[in-house]
């Protein structure tokens, strides 16, 4: 067994360490097999989005959901979900990383943990990395002048990872589980922090905690009118300790229009900002531009 694949079996049995982390290959396997939505390739890209987005005069509001591409709502007006531009000819590759924090890790903040990663955040600047940071609010609400600066940072595009990283679907990587109302609340409210941190650059775009959900969830947020991100490429990150290995796991899955999922979280993902000194370069040594998730979604 590769130490690549070992990484990987690690993370898996890891499970209910992952409050922090997405922790899986798409939808979870806990709790049983979920219907992926409407495909990417088959939806046409819309111009709908979240309510209060400004209009194409109008100036961003700092919080709201910006004019992004989005994909027309799946059967009977589920959450659509993109992972990958499968239809995508061109060698582009969209690195999302998730900035996470669970609504109750404050103390630990207060103790020294940092789930922060401003080292990562500076590296992909200085490689010019365009990228997509899928944040919780909590994570917001703990570094408000890093969410300020990265949501202001034309580089970089802010999309929703809830605002408590509670799970949407149960089980899910032993996450605390949010029933419909308060699942929709969750998203609201983690705009509602990116706005007061003075977040400009964000987008209508969600990422379920865990990577985790099901028909009912997608129907729970379905009126937030977001286009829900997964992945098709999983670095392998979270609680890695060997940079090469998550290297490795990117580089060899990474395809033309190709969504990878990371982590902006120190404590539990430490080796990232390493990792990317080679993943970049080698990717765009193959010919692979980097793009963030809308400018895919676009296409």
């Amino acid at each position: 067994m590769s130490a690549s694949v070992r990484n990987v079996a690690v993370v898996t049995a890891l499970g209910a360490a992952l409050a922090g982390c997405a922790g899986g290959t798409g939808t979870s396997k806990a709790g049983g097999e979920a219907r992926m939505g409407t495909p990417a390739a088959s939806t046409p890209a819309s111009s709908s989005t979240s309510p209060g987005t400004p209009g194409s005069s109008a100036a961003p509001r700092p919080g709201a959901p910006g004019k992004a591409p989005t994909i027309a709502p799946g059967p009977n007006g589920l959450t659509p979900v993109f992972e990958r531009a499968k239809r995508q000819a061109e060698k582009t590759v969209a690195l999302t990383f998730d900035a996470d924090m669970t609504s109750d890790q404050g103390p630990r903040a207060a103790s020294g943990e940092r789930f922060d990663n401003p080292e990562l955040i500076s590296t992909l600047r200085t490689l010019k990395v365009p990228s997509t940071i899928f944040m919780t609010g909590r994570w917001a609400e703990e570094y408000p002048d890093q969410a300020k600066a990265i949501g202001t940072d034309p580089n970089f595009e802010i999309a929703n990872h809830s605002y408590s990283h509670h799970a949407f679907k149960s089980p899910c990587y032993g996450l605390p589980t949010l029933d419909g109302a308060a699942a929709r609340a969750d998203v609201d409210r983690a705009f509602a922090a990116f706005r007061t941190a003075g977040a400009v650059n964000t987008v209508p775009y969600f990422r379920f905690p865990g990577g985790c959900y099901d028909d009912q969830a997608l129907r729970a947020i379905a009126t937030a009118k977001v286009t829900a991100v997964q992945w098709d490429v999983v670095s392998g990150d979270a609680f890695a300790k060997d940079p090469d290995a998550v290297a490795e796991q990117v580089l060899a899955g990474v395809k033309p229009g190709s969504v990878v999922v990371m982590h902006c979280t120190r404590s539990a993902a430490p080796v990232t900002e390493e990792a990317i000194h080679t993943i970049v370069p080698e990717l765009r040594k193959r010919g692979y531009r980097f793009v963030k998730v809308s400018e895919l979604i676009g296409k």
